[in-house]
This record gives structure tokens, sequence and C-alpha cells, in this order.
């Protein structure tokens, strides 16, 4: 039988929408333990800070709750972003972001195909020495921003309300960029690495020497409330800035952030998770400028493990951050300098209890760092094995003109440093 135009569009359409679509979306008990069962319908608690009542997506029923394995199943789970049903994803193995629907694996090569852009141009066009101090314009900077927005299409994907996503054993996310946009929203057990840039931008107005800067965080919480984010694991993974020389005799570096918290974003509690071999960690508010940040940017973050970075531990702006019991480390000082861990930034408003720092000869006062910030207070403090105080006086800082009026469990830093140790991470089994 000759099928019609028509017909064969139809079908054309459906095997695609199989194609894309076609996974179960009940998920088979048995595949998932009873534990982490359990784990996905839990609540933050008063424990949990600011962050305390988000209930995720614990009231999902079974017909929304998904186990997805690679990028389409997870962004057919996770729907649009005015998506307000109760969802459960668990994520399973490996899901890289920078494949398309067949699998196969996009590079820098895919994204700027047809743009024009030319990494050896574009250093030939904007060398500081010829072309002067200031930000790149003309043909290889538009066809630069127009690939990194090719990928930018294909690498960030948005969490919408009433979600949990939760890991099964050793899930990992890679080349993605996170967005938790949405309210009520629960990310746990998940490893996350690598949220790479093929195309930073050369910006010679920051600093003194000009700096290269990417676009992408593995999360960020953008305007998003009512957000936990516990036992996950951050990191660039092993394709590290290190191994990609310079230009300009500046750092080529393809990342920005771990988790950034920005954009009004607010009631966010991170717990147990690890930050780790990176530069930029993370921003708590982006801008001196966006004063509608003002009264928002409530984070409480405890028993975290950040290791191996160099800045923004977090940095803050107008935000109230309740940073009590986790464990700084430097396990590689070679390539990852500690420079602050603490960013005081402006109208900012960090309250520091019990935290542990092994970072050799690091002096308290270098704990923090003022950039137009006037408030910090610090106490608890456990540095190189000696309780310290001063991380506040030392750089001339006001106390916080707030005291954090939830509930929480603080411990000895002793005590903390081992219960950091031993369950930071995607430790959920």
């Amino acid at each position: 039988m000759t099928k019609t135009r028509q017909q064969q569009q139809i079908i054309v359409a459906l095997s695609i929408s199989i194609a894309t679509f076609s996974f179960s979306p009940c998920v088979n008990a048995t595949t998932i333990p009873a534990s982490l069962q359990r784990a996905s319908l839990e609540s933050a608690d008063a424990s949990q800070g600011f962050a305390a009542g988000t209930t995720g997506g614990s009231k999902s029923d079974s017909a929304h709750t998904y186990q997805v394995s690679n990028r389409t199943q997870l962004l057919s789970a996770l729907g649009n972003e005015t998506n307000q049903t109760n969802k459960i994803i668990y994520v399973t193995g490996t899901i890289d972001m920078n494949t398309d629907g067949t699998g196969k694996t996009l590079t820098a090569n895919n994204y700027a195909n047809g743009t024009g852009y030319n990494l050896t141009t574009y250093l030939k066009a904007y060398d500081p020495s010829t072309y002067g101090k200031k930000l790149p314009t003309g043909s290889q900077e538009a066809a630069r921003n127009t690939a990194q927005k090719n990928q930018a299409k294909q690498v960030q994907y948005k969490v919408p309300s009433n979600t949990t996503i939760i890991g099964t054993s050793n899930a990992k996310i890679t080349g993605g960029n996170m967005i938790i946009n949405g309210q009520n929203v629960i990310v746990r057990n998940i490893i996350f690495e690598n949220a790479y840039d093929f195309f930073p931008q050369w910006d010679p107005t920051d600093g003194a020497s000009g700096n290269w800067n990417s676009q992408y965080d593995n999360l960020t919480v953008a305007g998003g409330s009512k957000v936990w984010l516990d036992h996950n694991r951050f990191s660039d993974g092993s394709q590290t800035d290190n191994q990609n020389g310079s230009y300009y005799g500046r750092e080529y570096q393809h990342h920005d952030g771990l988790v950034d918290i920005v954009n009004g974003a607010n009631n966010v509690t991170l717990s147990y998770n690890t930050l780790q071999n990176h530069d930029k960690s993370m921003n708590i508010g982006n801008s001196d400028s966006k004063t509608s940040d003002a009264g928002k940017l409530h984070v409480t973050m405890h028993h975290n493990r950040f290791d191996n970075l160099i800045q923004r531990q977090p940095r803050v702006r107008f935000g109230q951050v309740h940073m009590y019991n986790n464990y700084y480390s430097a396990t590689n000082p070679s390539i990852y300098k500690f420079m602050y861990a603490f960013g005081v930034g402006k109208q900012s408003q960090i309250y520091a209890q019990n935290n542990i720092f092994d970072i050799p000869n690091l002096a308290t006062k270098d704990i923090a760092k003022t950039f137009g910030g006037s408030n910090l207070t610090d106490s608890g403090t456990l540095l190189n094995g000696q309780k310290v105080t001063g991380i506040a006086a030392g750089n001339k800082l006001s106390p916080a003109s707030w005291t954090p009026q939830y509930k929480n469990t603080l411990q000895d830093p002793v005590v903390a440093k081992t219960a950091v140790s031993n369950g930071a991470g995607p430790t959920l089994k």
C-alpha cells in the first residue's frame, strides 16, 4: 500500500517522539535500593536552616517517578520550566549533556560550525599588545558569542518547581549547567562535573592583567527558592583548567563556578556536599549593582567539604549566610593555591561558627577577604588544629547584624571534621 505524504509525516513524527521519550516513567522498585527510595521522600526538616520545609517532589505519584540515564530522558522527565507537577527523578549512570539525541558526543567544532569562529584568529585579533585594553568587538567576538550560545542551548537545563532529583550509586551529570529557577527543589547524591565552556571570552578589564571568563556553573540557583542541595559532589572532574595553558599571560580558564546562588534566590541550604578542585567556587549574589537581591539570598551551609579551592568559598553580596561546621582543606596546594574562603561583599552578612581549616601557613585574617562589605561574625574556628578568633577583627569588620533564629545542632569543630570527612559527598546508598 502506498502511504500518503501526510501518513509519512505522521509516522516520522511518531518515530521521533518514541526515540525521544520512550522510557518507562514508573520506576521498578527492585532497581532502586529501599534506602534511596526513602531518601527520595525526605524533606528538609527544621535542622536544615533556611531551606527547612522544602519537600521537593515527595508528593509524587508513581506516574511521575522517573529513572533516567541520558540527557533526553532527563529533559523529558523534568518537563518545561513552568511544570508544577510533583516529580521524583532517579539518575542512574553518567549523563553527558554534550551529547545529541543519538548519544553522539558534541565538541567545540559542532557548536562553532558555521559561525566562523577560530581560536587562532581570535587570539590574533584581540592581542592586547596591538588591540589594546578594551573589550573585544567585531566579527571574531560575534562568532565566539554565537558558538557559546549554541553550546548553552545544549548544556543548560532548568529544574522546575516541586522536584526531587536523586542519584543512585555513582550517578553523575557531566558537561552541564543545572539551573534551578523553580520553587521547592531537592537535589541529592549526584556527582556534578566539568561544566566546560568551549569558548571563553577575553576580558582585558577584569583585574590588573585581564582574565578569560566562562559561562557555566555545575549548578546555579537562579531565582529559585526553598532549595536543598545535599550529599552532592561538585568539581571540574579530570578536565581541570591547569591543563589548558595560557594566552595573553593568563590561564585559559574554561570553568566558571561550582555552585552559584543568584538573581534573588532565597532560602537555600547546602549540607554534606563536597566542592573540590576548582578556582572560583561559589557566588552568593553576582553583582554589586543588583540591589534587588537585598532582603533575599538567605543561605545555610553546614557540614560541607571544601577541598583544593582557590577563592569564593563563598563570596557573598547582600545575603545573610550562615556557615557552620564546614571543613576546608588543601590537599593539592601546588595547583590550587588558597586565596580566601569568606568573600565579604557589598551589604553581605556572614555568620560563621565552628568551621575547620587545614590550610598550611594560613593566617587567621586571611580566611576572609573584603570586597566592599563590612559585616562578619566568626566564632569557634579551628585553624590547623588550633582554635582561633579574629577573622573579623583582622579585617576590621563589624559583627553581623543578625543571628540565626532557627534550630541547628552546632558540633565541636573536631567532631564536625570527622563527620564531614566521613559523610560529605554522594554517600547515600
